[in-house]
């Protein structure tokens, strides 16, 4: 996880820096209005602050203490709340693995359809920057949920689980599920670029139920392999699915018309709102 999010740092900075050459952060050319619309004076400190946020986070994650066997062979399913304790299941490296393929095609696809499809690709640097703030932030909340909470895996109350891995530190990362957030970010925020750049597609609604089949089979995953219970699994899936979500909704450039009243962003020695009205 830690790899994936350097090499989308890595490419988010050649994006804003793309961004700030070319001018493509503007709303309108004076041809047409663009989708989205990106506030660098807004946008380029939260994602820097959120960056910086994220190397901060798992470098104290990867600093957390494991569990000694005394401490694991008191662990009790008794002690898990009531909305859990059924899902606990012990360790499976096979299923593991298998909840990393979400995970690995999740990340990168994006950029895929940015440079696939025509009418984004136009604006690839402009979604691209969209999408690493968006995984970025979700970064900022997975990190400071595992950072100061301490929450052990359903594998660690499985005796079938090996005892390596109820001891390991990672097994106290529980909450909240990162990679069922991450994949979520990646596949929902594709679903809303993909509808809002083809408002009339017939299509659009199978973005949103891939979507939500890559998102539901990541979390079924994580949860058979022992990593997460449902509860990690639910705030996992919400902040995923949220951010993915709100991050391009909140950048849509805003356009009110009517018969005779537009309302539209302009870019020259600033930025603003002009009104026009048609005769």
């Amino acid at each position: 996880m830690r790899k994936a999010f350097t090499l989308l740092t890595a490419i988010l900075s050649i994006a804003i820096n793309l961004l700030a050459q070319t001018g493509a952060d503007t709303v309108s050319r004076g041809e047409k209005t663009s989708v989205y619309t990106i506030y660098p004076r807004v946008d380029i400190p939260l994602i820097a602050a959120g960056a910086a946020w994220d190397v901060y986070g798992f470098s104290q994650i990867s600093k957390k203490d494991g569990l000694t066997e005394a401490e694991v062979l008191a662990k009790n399913k008794s002690s898990i709340n009531w909305f859990d304790r059924w899902a606990v299941h012990p360790y499976s490296h096979s299923i593991d693995q298998l909840s990393y393929i979400p995970f690995y095609v999740a990340v990168p696809l994006p950029l895929a359809v940015f440079g696939i499809d025509n009418k984004m690709r136009k604006d690839f640097w402009k979604l691209t920057c969209l999408y690493g703030e968006s995984m970025i932030l979700t970064g900022v909340l997975y990190t400071s949920a595992v950072h100061y909470v301490r929450r052990s895996r359903p594998l660690v109350y499985e005796s079938s689980s090996p005892m390596d891995k109820r001891q390991s530190s990672n097994s106290q990362n529980s909450f909240f599920a990162g990679h069922v957030a991450l994949v979520g970010t990646s596949v929902f925020f594709i679903a809303q670029a993909y509808a809002d750049y083809h408002p009339d597609s017939r299509y659009k609604w199978a973005f949103y139920t891939g979507a939500g089949i890559a998102t539901g089979l990541t979390a079924w995953w994580r949860n058979k392999a022992g990593e997460h219970f449902p509860s990690d699994i639910a705030l996992g899936s919400v902040v995923g699915v949220a951010s993915g979500l709100l991050t391009p909704m909140l950048h849509r450039t805003k356009i009110i018309r009517n018969k005779k009243l537009s309302i539209v962003p302009f870019t020259s020695t600033g930025q603003g709102l002009a009104l026009l009205y048609h005769l």
